[in-house]
């Protein structure tokens, strides 16, 4: 990484047109890794663009063969450039850029490690940390509590980049595409950084929508049965178009 940054002040100082520099800088990385971390970068954008996170807090990752992509500690994504490309190897043993990764590193290692994901969405969406404040599992307010694998546990609370909140967060997703992290945030993964997006939002989306129902006074929201969501989660196998 070094080298292309040396690369585009080259560029920069002989006259040569700034677009040529980035295209050498891109080249310095396989095609599909570059065309990931372009991904990940609009996702990110995506949770601040859509009020999930707030400045830097939240993370992405994805995983290319055995190299994880993420999202670098303490930078504004609209920062982000393709030569910022930062990346781990399964092990947590950095492979690409000079950007150190997010602290949360330990919590998607877990998941990537333990699971088929390859992509990982954390956020602190504001709905659902407030869930994850009351109740220690969702309420089953909406049958696409099934698109998740069933009700959405709450992982107990501990200290963010901690081993200890990443085994938490493993407990709570067992069986599932989805938790919430006490007093903290969101944790989604699927097999395209778009399917642990679009989970995150339904996530937020529920825990809206709970909060509204519990919040009208002298009236509590009706609540679907274990039975009604797992029946919900069998018709979705079949939803969409083929292929």
């Amino acid at each position: 990484m070094a080298e292309q940054r040396r690369d585009a002040r080259d560029g920069r100082d002989t006259g040569e047109d700034p677009q040529d520099s980035r295209n050498v800088r891109r080249r310095r990385v396989p095609d599909d890794v570059a065309r990931a971390w372009d991904e990940l970068v609009a996702t990110a954008r995506r949770t601040v663009t859509d009020g999930l996170v707030v400045g830097t807090s939240g993370n992405v990752s994805v995983r290319v063969r055995g190299t994880v992509l993420v999202t670098p500690t303490g930078v504004p994504y609209d920062r982000l450039t393709p030569d910022d490309v930062t990346g781990v190897d399964l092990s947590g043993r950095q492979v690409l850029g000079t950007l150190r990764p997010t602290s949360e590193l330990p919590m998607h290692l877990a998941i990537h490690t333990t699971t088929d994901a390859r992509a990982v969405v954390h956020t602190h969406a504001v709905h659902a940390t407030a869930v994850s404040t009351l109740v220690s599992e969702l309420p089953l307010i909406h049958y696409m509590s099934a698109a998740l694998g069933g009700p959405v546990r709450v992982a107990p609370y501990a200290a963010y980049g901690t081993p200890e909140l990443a085994e938490n967060m493993l407990r709570a997703l067992t069986e599932r595409t989805a938790c919430l992290l006490q007093n903290h945030g969101t944790v989604t993964y699927g097999n395209t950084l778009s399917e642990a997006y679009d989970r995150t939002a339904q996530l937020e989306w529920m825990s809206h929508l709970w909060l509204t129902a519990s919040s009208v006074p002298g009236l509590s929201p009706n609540l679907l049965t274990h039975a009604q969501v797992a029946e919900v989660g069998e018709r979705l196998r079949g939803y969409g178009q083929p292929g």
